[in-house]
């Protein structure tokens, strides 16, 4: 963590997803919401392509996806669905670095993890590749390389940010736990192995040199202690998905630099609290951790619980302006 110790986040974002097709209207209002931390957005209405599995299939070298009825499938060769997730993403990027013009700061941008994907894409059996060791060393090869373009391209296009990659691992738990199921549907894959789990984490993580991986998990049971081996610099959760199992870990990982990008604000349309309310239960951690109220704002980025891709626009909007309320709350007021 020591080389991502200096690295200075915004204190609010967004996860990834936002409601819609437009892809300048997105842009707008996440580089207009946040000012110090913005992302690229992702907008899965859209369709195949533009949803999580789809767009990162897009990036993977020498490696291609298609739509079947069943998911995604890896291919021979590249066709309509690769293209079109790449156009999108074309589409996203030119959104972006209009609304970035001169902007220097930290910016996001999110891509599936490699074991989400793993689970996620068929082998041409119709299998995950999950079920596949050599089919899962060959997809985790070919997203970091794409990866790795992918981040030159962004540098490129916004040449004063200082970029975060976040990896989307909402699979990453069932993965661990053997809870993936078959084609059939009858049983589950086995476990994977928690230390080849996190050696595969890390020399994905390992493509962003020294910038801050963050991974993203809004399932319960987020194991923050691997996801802190493999080399995340942040770890993004659902706060209200929390235990007291989780204890621990998380106040292990803040006293090792570990920065929580804690999501606390509704990702669906609801009736927001005052921003103080929202960040209740951060203060609420905090105590029951005994940790230094200062660390507050040094060690949390506020943001919705989730992607936003289900909201409407108006609550998008809402929502975004409420996360960097609530994080000036934690930063003003962190008793």
């Amino acid at each position: 963590m020591s080389e991502n110790s200096e690295f200075r986040f915004g204190g609010a974002t967004g996860v990834g997803s936002m409601p819609g097709g437009d892809a300048r209207e997105a842009a707008k209002t996440v580089t207009g919401s946040f000012e110090d931390f913005p992302f690229l957005a992702e907008l899965p209405a859209r369709g195949p392509g533009a949803d999580m599995i789809g767009r990162t299939a897009g990036l993977l070298v020498e490696l291609y996806a298609r739509v079947e009825p069943s998911g995604w499938r890896i291919g021979d060769r590249p066709g309509r669905d690769t293209k079109r997730a790449r156009s999108w993403l074309g589409e996203d990027l030119d959104a972006l670095e209009e609304f970035t013009q001169g902007y220097e700061g930290p910016l996001k941008v999110q891509a599936v993890g490699p074991w989400t994907l793993a689970a996620a894409l068929e082998l041409r059996n119709g299998e995950a590749a999950l079920s596949d060791p050599g089919a899962c060393r060959d997809l985790a090869g070919s997203l970091a390389e794409g990866l790795r373009l992918h981040l030159d391209e962004v540098r490129r296009r916004v040449p004063g940010a200082r970029l975060v990659l976040q990896l989307d691992e909402p699979s990453l738990v069932a993965v661990l736990r053997g809870q993936v199921r078959t084609a059939s549907g009858y049983r589950t894959h086995r476990a994977v192995d928690r230390q080849v789990v996190e050696a595969t984490l890390r020399d994905v993580v390992g493509v962003h040199g020294d910038g801050p991986v963050v991974v993203h998990s809004c399932a319960p049971d987020v194991p923050f202690a691997l996801l802190r081996r493999a080399g995340a610099a942040a770890v993004s959760f659902d706060l209200s998905l929390l235990t007291e199992r989780d204890d621990e870990a998380i106040g292990e990982a803040v006293e090792g630099g570990t920065r929580l990008f804690a999501g606390v604000v509704p990702s669906a349309d609801a009736p927001l609290s005052d921003p103080a309310g929202s960040v209740m239960g951060v203060r609420t951690l905090w105590r029951r951790l005994g940790l230094r109220p200062g660390l507050l704002a040094e060690s949390v980025t506020v943001t919705p619980t989730c992607g936003l891709a289900g909201a409407s626009p108006d609550f998008a909007r809402k929502a975004l302006a409420h996360c960097v309320r609530a994080a000036r709350s934690l930063a003003d007021n962190p008793e």
